[in-house]
């Protein structure tokens, strides 16, 4: 492996390249018309285009891709996260053109890509989780009734290749039930090609809290400890950190070894994520495993010093990785990353598209660490996903770890589109955020404080 091809766009491409070039790899950017001028198409060695503005015809289209790979003469393919990076024919795709591909093997990522069936495995795997339902295709609703019951309300409906949120609907009572499932049907139908669904009860309140697992593809796993999840919007993560905060130190310990279990089961290759809801009572149940990196990643990567794209990229090349064993792993203080976006909270964090007539980043130093695919002049565009950068903060305690984010929120200058700063500000600031009262309902019962 010389050249790796970066099937992505944005933040995550430059961080992929940048992982690359420590590596010693040359790199070779993809683009649509749109990102032809795109910070990550600087960086990159070389570039080449995949096709129009819109994602279902430049980044989603796999021939095109692999394409871009053979006229540039890379062997390597490393998907990042979103458009392709779960998906298994791509994977396979990517194999059978002779290339390497840098992640799980893509029987694990249609094992895990199924939700349904990934709670199956988990169960199997001895990992507590969820009461659930079978899977509802669309247009067949036989059974539903019996099924909500089985479950019990509140329940959420949730499209079985789902993923980041969408098509999850929550379902108080039986009556509204039939018409929610008939509706994230399509949904998921349009966003995945794949129409079914299944049913999940649902807990609540409740954190989200995941584990960074490393497989080696042999059975052997390590865990680079855990990341709380709960500051959401629309069931989509906005602030992580690391560790969770009050979480019982023997609980994290069994959510680890749950998540190891999973993943020494699959056998599972490279970067992945268990994720679990977790109840007043910190009793926790599996959620599903991302079998990608993480947008959050970062945050594990400043408590543990581990650069996790180096480290996919090593063992995708076959370097021998035997050293790094659980003992390696010794994370130390704390970690949060916020996410920026152009959007517009008051608005139900609609998207806020358009240029960055001014973008001034804080300065990077020890303890901060700015991740962004953009500079000032260009283009927040509709066609993707309005995050504009990650801010991630490390501390000697969770106190130090948010003093260092609020003064670093405060550091942004940004003209054009509108963003989600001044929230962020918020968040920190909130008396509750700042003892640790947190769950997946957070950002939802503070709006009027925060917004």
């Amino acid at each position: 492996m010389n050249k790796v091809l970066v099937a992505n766009r944005g933040e995550i491409a430059c961080r992929v390249i940048r992982s690359c070039r420590s590596l010693g790899l040359a790199t070779v950017a993809v683009h649509s018309e749109a990102d032809a001028k795109a910070l990550h198409v600087a960086m990159a060695d070389e570039a080449q285009p995949v096709g129009p503005a819109k994602a279902a015809d430049s980044y989603l289209k796999i021939g095109n891709i692999l394409t871009a790979a053979q006229a540039s003469g890379a062997n390597a393919v490393h998907p990042g996260y979103g458009f392709l990076a779960e998906n298994a024919d791509f994977a396979r795709a990517v194999g059978n053109a002779g290339l390497v591909w840098i992640g799980p093997r893509p029987e694990t990522i249609t094992d895990m890509g199924d939700k349904e069936r990934a709670r199956l495995l988990a169960k199997g795997a001895g990992v507590p989780v969820l009461p659930g339902s079978p899977r509802f295709l669309p247009g067949d609703l036989g059974g539903l009734d019996g099924a909500g019951a089985a479950v019990g309300f509140p329940l959420l409906v949730k499209a079985s290749a789902g993923g980041g949120g969408i098509g999850m609907r929550r379902v108080d009572d039986a009556g509204g039930l039939p018409e929610v499932v008939a509706a994230t049907q399509a949904m998921a139908e349009k966003a995945f090609g794949d129409g079914a669904v299944y049913l999940e009860k649902l807990v609540a309140p409740a954190r989200h809290v995941e584990i960074q697992v490393f497989g080696f593809g042999d059975g052997r796993a390590i865990h680079l400890h855990e990341r709380e999840c709960s500051i959401q919007r629309r069931f989509q993560k906005i602030i992580e950190e690391s560790p969770a905060p009050g979480l019982a130190p023997e609980v994290g310990a069994a959510m680890a070894e749950a998540a190891l279990s999973l993943a020494a089961q699959e056998r599972y290759r490279g970067a992945g994520t268990v994720e679990f809801v977790v109840g007043p009572d910190q009793d926790f149940r599996f959620l599903e495993m991302n079998t990608r990196i993480q947008v959050e990643h970062p945050v594990t990567e400043m408590r543990t010093g581990v650069d996790l794209v180096a480290l996919q990229i090593r063992l995708a090349r076959g370097d021998d990785l035997s050293e790094f064993d659980q003992a390696r792993i010794q994370p130390a203080g704390h970690a949060i990353e916020c996410r920026v976006y152009a959007e517009r909270p008051e608005m139900n964090f609609l998207p806020s598209p358009g240029r960055l007539a001014v973008f001034a980043l804080p300065v990077e130093t020890e303890g901060l660490r700015i991740d962004s695919g953009f500079r000032e002049g260009d283009e927040i565009t509709f066609h993707y996903d309005p995050m504009i950068a990650k801010v991630i903060t490390h501390g000697s305690d969770r106190d130090a770890a948010i003093g260092r984010m609020a003064v670093a929120l405060e550091q942004f200058r940004i003209e054009g589109p509108s963003t989600n700063i001044a929230f962020l500000r918020k968040v920190m600031d909130h008396d509750d955020f700042r003892a640790g009262r947190i769950d997946t309902g957070f950002v939802e019962a503070n709006k009027t404080g925060l917004i």
